[in-house]
């Protein structure tokens, strides 16, 4: 079904005290508003979902593979496409704002169990 939509409309949840998130989501695409405060981290973690996360404000430093051999610095402007599969984590340095879109959707964040970010 076509809806348009407004970021302003979308509902904001509040994950942790440093973590709030906006999802809008189809059948097969999922895109997620975020603001996140200085110091939060996203634990070591993957999916089967492709990932493609843009960083609007801040600097947010990933770490890849599961022994975290690869470091990288993403600020204002700057996007990764994190393949599926690929463990990954992240600290946020500054406060950060950041767009995220994932296919397949992550059905873990509409059914509250993503745990590993509400730490």
């Amino acid at each position: 079904m076509l809806k348009k939509i407004n970021w302003a409309e979308v509902p904001v949840e509040q994950v942790t005290e440093k973590m709030q998130r906006q999802m809008i989501y189809g059948d097969k695409v999922m895109v997620a508003k975020m603001k996140f405060k200085d110091g939060f981290l996203v634990p070591l973690h993957h999916h089967e979902n492709e990932q493609v996360t843009q960083v609007i404000s801040g600097t947010i430093r990933f770490w890849f593979g599961a022994d975290k051999e690869q470091t990288m610095d993403l600020g204002p402007g700057d996007s990764v496409v994190i393949p599926s599969h690929l463990p990954h984590e992240a600290l946020m340095i500054g406060d950060v704002e950041e767009v995220d879109t994932w296919s397949p959707i992550r059905a873990d964040w509409l059914d509250g169990t993503d745990d590993y970010l509400r730490k």
